[in-house]
This record gives C-alpha cells, structure tokens and sequence, in this order.
C-alpha cells in the first residue's frame, strides 16, 4: 500500500545522490542473521505499518528514529488508535531504508529532527492504522459472508454485530494482507481517541531498564573487530603521514589504515586494545589554513556584522531606522543592547558509532541515526557499490539533538575501514574526545537590539541586528533563499506556522549579517530559537524595565494580536504565582516564544546567595494543538529544560590555534542532578494544528531564568554561558 507520500522514490535517489552518492536497496530485519533475508519468512502483513502475529501481537513499523524522545511511542500509539489493537500487544520494529525505497518510499521520511517525528507524519500514519483495521474487518466478514458494514474492530477483536460472533486480528490477518487496501479512509476526531492523546507508557522503557536494549555501541556481530579513529584536530587540516610500524606488533592490533584525507584508525579484536595503539601511533598532521583561528578572532568577525550595511531581512515592518533617527533626535528614549551566544556541543552520552560490513557484492551498516536514508546514502557513496548491494540497519540512539541527521561523517568512516578488511563486521567507535574535537557545533552569533520608546512607554520602533554563521550555508545550500538563510530567524518572522513573532511593532527591522568562520555548524537541539528567545525576550524585559512598566503587562501590549502565544505566557505566569509575592529572597522571570509549530512560555523562580544562582522552579506552558501521549509531552519539557539550563550555565565551546579547546566533560560541564529546579508542565493542546514538543521550550528556560537573574541582581547578563561571569 502506498499512502500519500510527497517525494517521489525516483526524486529520492536522484536527490541524494547528487548530494552524497546513490542509494541501495535490500531489506532485512534488523539483528538478523547477516545472510539471511527474513522478510518474506515473517507473520502476515497486513499492510507496511502493520504486522499481525497469529497469537494477535501486533508489530508496528516505525520510520523514524527513536533517541530518548518518545517518537516510537507516540507514533505507534496512533497507528494503534486506528487499528483499533489490543495496546498491551503492540510492539515496534524499523523498516529498513533499502525496502522504503523498493516500497516506493510507503514509509515516507526516515529523517527524525526539528520536532518533526510525529507532526510530519501523524496524517500518514494514521491512514496506515485506519486502512489495516478496514482490511483485518473485510478479511472477517468474507469469511462469514456478510457485509463488512456489519462488523465493527475493538481491541484486536472483530465484532459481528447482527449474530455477536466474533473472531480475532491474528486468525484473519493473513487473509487481510491479499486484499486491496481502501483507497480512502476516514480519521477518528482526536476528542474520540482512546490510545492516542492517553498518558501511556513507554513501549521501550522495560528493555532499558533490564538492559536489554541495543544501542551501536553495544552491538556485537560474529567474528567483529573493533576500530579507534584519531582525524587532525584543526578545522581545515589533513593527514599527512603516520608509523604504522611501531604499533602494528602490539596486542590484540590487527590493521592501521588511512580511513581519508583526514583520518587514521586502528582495527584490534577489542575497542580499548585499538585506542591505546592508536594513541600510540607516531602521526604527522598538517593543520591547514585555520591554525591560527581563536575565539577572539571570531567575536571581532562577528562585533563587524552588528553594523555592517550588508544585511538579509527576516521581518520587516514601518521603518524601524528612520523612526530610531527621529527618536534618537528628539532626545526620545532609546534602548541599545548587545547579546552573544557561544558555540555549542551536541555531546550525545553514546558517541559517533557505526558498524559496517563490506564485500565485493554487498555493503551492511548498523548505525544509530536519525535519518536512514541519510545513512544509506553515505553507505553507497562511501562503498562505492550500486543501488541494490548495500543496506542499512537502525539502532536506537544514545542521544541524536541533530548530530546524527545530516552528519553522516562517522557512517562513511566505518565504511571507509571496512572496505580495507572485507568479509569482516568492524565497529567504529569515536572516543568521547573525537567526538567533541569533530563536531557539527551549534552556531555561534551575536545580535545588537535598539528600541524606542514614546512618552507612554509604548514600543514604537525595535531594530534587531543577527550577526554570525549560517547552517544552511555551510549543509543545505539549497535551502537557502536568494542567499539568506530562513533559519537564522526562527521565532522571529511575520505569521509563519513554524514560529512567528509574538509581538506587533508598528516599526520593525530583524536582519542578519551572514558571518561565517571555517567553524562546521549544525541542527543542534532547538536550532535558532535558543539564542533568539534570549535576544528578543531578554530585551523585551529591558525595554519594560527602561519604561517602568511590569514585565507581563507590558508583553501583554505588545501581544493583543497574538492570543496563542499570549494564552501559554499568562498560563505560565498563574502557574508560578505572577502574581503574589514570591518568598523572600526569591524573584521571578519569563519567557515565551513560537517554534517548531508550537507555543510556548516559561516563568522561572530563583535566588542568588554569596554569588551562587540557585534555579528553585520552573513552570512550562505548551500549546502544540494536538498532544498524543501527555505523559511524554511532560518529560520532554523537563528534559528540554536540562539541556537548555545546561546552555545557559555552561555550555561553551572555544576555540585556540584552529581547534576546539574542550575534550570532555570536565571542560564542557552539563546540569547535575541537584541543580536541577523543580517543573511544572501546563498543556494547553488548542486544536487544529500539529506542533512539536521535543525542542521549542528549550528556547524558554534560559531567557525566564536570565530575567529572574535581573530581577534578583539588577544586573543584565547578555553573554552565555553565566559560569563566566561574578553572579552579585
């Protein structure tokens, strides 16, 4: 069955192969035997999103990746609500990349990033469920010869109503999966569903807690070696010579091999065996053109952007400059402000791993990634073998925040290695220091916001000023938009579905000077909207304060034409206690913002004693239209928080002769357990759109915390992270 899919297989492969090599097909279920095909030998499919054994377990498919978020849950958790399945027999498994392709993509995108796991895919998958449920029905009723219009599904049981008998999903399905699936089906009114929108449990919680679940860095295969990687640590620089010879005798080394321009590995029967050879290994680096690049060398490029006359518009309206003039002029009130944020780590727990087998006919990869195709395609690239001799198999990941999509630099490597050892399974795995040296890192910028205000304190003028890299620029180019890249100004547009601006300015000006240091930028965990959040909600509090107004009230102003985005920030503030005196010693802040389709707000409580912040609580408040499990919509607030706390704390990548200072987490620290404030999570699902969860209210944790900091301080923090500065 193939339901409405929008890229076609054949624009797929032409796609990605003009971007990183052809694609492959082929399908087996992962961690099966390596030889052996097991999709013809399995129980009755139904159609590609379900598969029902004859004891009624019911196995859901699921193309996109699961990395801790609750994707695969929440995904089955649909498919289920229109089956109409018995949920305590559900489970999962992924479809391969190669068999999307020979299925004419039926799966539609493997690629799991920007909140999109389930927002993207909720319609398809659905019609997936609701078209399996028809046919399990139409398979029933042939067999009682009555009309199907007489039969209903419930819990894995079909019901005829007329003479009450009934039989079940497993003893009809496969006589469902010779039938022609319905070439139209109708959805459920979410207010009737009884398994989506349901605070369920995690279908993969049990297998972490017993340790039964795989990740890639867990993986074994029969007769695998184990392979250490060490690329020259400068941007820009290659490898130049290395001594095999002196470490080729030690224990356990089987083959040292140039794996690039760039790298060199070790291949041993165990991992740490590898890595002591490797660092043992005498290298010559040539350190390129970059060596002597710095962070300071990169703030001035950046300092350059803030009033540099070449500029891209995100969002126009008026004339933000020529009323700035005028207010400037007539001795009016002007408020300039100067914001940086530094470069970030992905720092995912399981570092860069990929396990690859290579022959001269076929090349296999077992990879945690967020997005298979992605994977695939680098798999045929780096193999060098045609569509149809390679395949890719996915794992769960430790950890993704956008480092294992468009990435796939460690899946080209593993293949690189065992080409160079064919007939042998060989399993790369980065140190944790060559997975902070050879990041895509979160973009470094700055922005300098200058707003006006009249005799009544209302705003009539803001201009904002984005300095510094373009993701796009340096991954998707054909992204970009007449040399602009739209995702610089993530929350910050006119009446985008994605994320719009909250506030309504008669005169408004938000540009982007393009900077661009030889620094690889990527999709790193909210994207944009992190420091955009800090830069417009930061100042919006400086501009209440510079008005003497009340910092809600004076949002409150500026947001009568937004009443989505208004709802979640007074929704946030009643859950704090806006409104009453906080304890003494204790001062709040907010923040709000629209990303990644959904609308969020953040009201934080905290204290300052002898120079030490402590975050005591905060409150979330989340519109994302429609919520599938309201349990994980919880946790992935809270742990969005950790991940922006830890941002806004700490988070700091520098730079020093060309390279990255920080190798591990003793100089790239993260929240501990401890430090971690109290949250509440307000859901507010409005209906009538699909918004994400996983990333939009990291961008709100650190901006109602900086605030809260001002209101404790009377001191503006406008450079991240605070570990460097004296809190008073």
């Amino acid at each position: 069955m193939s339901i409405i899919q929008s890229v076609s297989r054949r624009n797929f492969i032409v796609g990605s192969a003009a971007t990183v090599g052809g694609l492959s097909l082929g399908f087996h279920v992962p961690f099966a035997a390596l030889a052996q095909d097991a999709a013809a030998a399995g129980p009755p499919e139904v159609n590609a999103w379900v598969v029902v054994k004859p004891d009624d377990t019911v196995v859901i498919r699921v193309a996109r990746s699961e990395m801790g978020q609750g994707t695969l849950t929440g995904l089955a958790q649909l498919v289920a609500e229109e089956l109409e399945c018995d949920w305590s027999k559900v489970t999962t498994e992924y479809p391969t990349p190669g068999e999307n392709l020979k299925r004419d993509r039926v799966w539609g995108s493997y690629s799991t990033g920007g909140s999109r796991g389930i927002r993207d895919s909720h319609d398809y998958v659905r019609k997936g469920g609701a078209a399996a449920r028809h046919m399990l029905i139409a398979a029933a009723a042939a067999e009682w010869k009555v009309p199907a219009g007489e039969c209903t599904a419930a819990n894995s049981i079909i019901t005829h109503t007329p003479s009450g008998r009934t039989t079940s999903f497993g003893k009809v399905a496969d006589a469902a999966g010779r039938l022609t699936p319905p070439a139209e089906v109708t959805l459920k009114d979410p207010k009737d569903w009884k398994i989506a929108g349901k605070p369920l449990a995690r279908l993969d919680t049990v297998e972490k807690l017993t340790g039964k679940q795989i990740y890639g860095a867990d993986l074994t295969l029969p007769g695998m070696l184990n392979a250490a990687i060490k690329a020259c640590p400068t941007f820009g620089g290659r490898l130049v010579s290395f001594d095999a010879a002196a470490v080729e005798k030690m224990p356990g080394v089987k083959k040292v091999v140039k794996v690039d321009d760039t790298a060199v590995a070790v291949v041993a029967d165990t991992w740490w065996r590898a890595k002591t050879a490797l660092d043992a290994l005498p290298i010559v680096w040539d350190d390129g053109p970059n060596k002597g690049l710095s962070s300071a060398s990169i703030r001035q490029m950046l300092a350059e952007g803030l009033d540099a006359t070449d500029a891209f518009i995100g969002n126009s309206q008026g004339d933000a400059k020529a009323e700035l003039a005028r207010v400037t002029a007539a001795g009016g009130k002007v408020i300039t402000a100067t914001y940086a944020y530094p470069y970030q780590n992905h720092a995912t727990m399981e570092p860069m791993n990929a396990t690859a087998l290579y022959t001269s006919d076929k090349c296999e990869v077992w990879v945690p990634t967020q997005n298979g195709e992605a994977s695939l395609a680098a798999v045929a690239e780096a193999s060098g073998l045609p569509v149809a001799q390679c395949e890719v198999y996915k794992i769960n990941l430790g950890g993704g925040f956008g480092r294992r999509g468009n990435f796939q630099d460690y899946v080209r490597q593993s293949v690189s290695i065992a080409k160079q050892m064919p007939g042998t399974p060989v399993k790369l795995l980065w140190s944790r220091e060559e997975d902070m040296l050879h990041g895509a890192y979160h973009p470094t910028t700055q922005a300098k916001l200058t707003g006006a205000l009249d005799a009544d304190g209302n705003l009539t003028a803001l201009h904002m000023r984005i300095s510094g890299q373009s993701i796009l620029a340096w991954v998707r180019p054909e992204g970009m938009q007449g040399g602009m890249d739209p995702v610089v100004f993530q929350g910050l547009t006119a009446k985008l579905p994605e994320g719009h601006l909250a506030y309504t300015v008669p005169n408004l000006l938000i540009d982007h000077a393009m900077r661009n240091p030889p620094i690889p930028p990527g999709f790193w965990r909210g994207v944009n909207l992190n420091q955009n959040a800090i830069y417009m909600e930061c100042f919006v509090d400086e501009l209440a304060h510079a008005a003497g107004a009340e910092p809600l009230a004076f949002r409150r102003k500026l947001m009568v034409n937004h009443p989505k985005h208004l709802a979640v920030l007074e929704a946030a503030a009643r859950g704090i206690g806006w409104d009453t005196p906080p304890a003494e010693g204790r001062f709040r802040g907010l923040g709000q913002i629209m990303g990644f389709g959904s609308y969020v707000a953040a009201a934080a409580e905290v204290s300052v004693e002898d120079g030490q912040l402590k975050i005591h609580r905060i409150v979330a408040a989340t519109d994302p239209g429609h919520v599938v499990n309201p349990a994980q919509v919880e946790r992935q607030v809270e742990g969005s928080f950790v991940y922006g706390l830890s941002a806004c704390l700490y988070g700091e990548c520098t730079v020093a002769g060309g390279r990255m200072e920080q190798e591990n987490f003793d100089t790239y620290e993260v929240l501990r357990m401890a430090q971690m404030p109290a949250v509440e999570t307000i859901i507010l699902p409005s209906g009538g759109f699909w918004g994400g969860v996983g990333e939009p209210t990291i961008a709100v944790a650190a901006p109602a915390v900086l605030n809260a900091l001002f209101a404790a301080t009377g001191k503006r923090y406008r450079t991240m992270p605070l570990k460097n500065h004296e809190l008073a």
